[in-house]
């Protein structure tokens, strides 16, 4: 159990680059957790207040968050020297989106974020059924 670091008098301003290497640094040392790795690729949104809101898109990665919170919260704190740091999740707006059903939809989706994936396609002649 890892103790909840909490100077009140410590409330260090930090920018959210600064923000973005410490949170880097933090998941470097999870490399035999590459799904809480994966989870938090996302640096979070620097708030008013010191409060960090980081995108999620399922209760699973809220879960691995939970489980690792309090040793993120620390780790925080003490390299920002800022006791006043918040973390808290929100659901990403396109997860909420419809349910990708067919394997065409689901090429669809990757296709967005990868357009290689249309030059494979077409190289090796990949078809889904149509």
């Amino acid at each position: 159990m890892h103790q909840i670091f909490s100077k009140d008098d410590e409330k260090e301003a930090f920018t959210a680059e600064q923000l973005k290497v410490k949170w880097d640094a933090f998941i470097q040392r999870l490399d035999d957790r590459p799904n809480l790795q994966s989870t938090l690729s996302n640096v979070p949104a620097l708030k008013e207040n010191f409060q960090l809101e980081l995108e999620i898109e399922n209760s699973l990665q809220e879960d691995l968050i939970s489980n690792i919170k309090p040793e993120l919260l620390t780790w925080l704190r003490i390299e920002l020297r800022n006791s006043q740091i918040q973390l808290n999740t929100v659901y990403a707006e396109n997860s909420k989106g419809r349910v990708i059903y067919t394997d065409a939809e689901k090429f669809d989706e990757l296709l967005k974020k990868n357009a290689s994936l249309g030059l494979l396609r077409q190289k090796f002649n990949l078809d889904f059924g149509h």
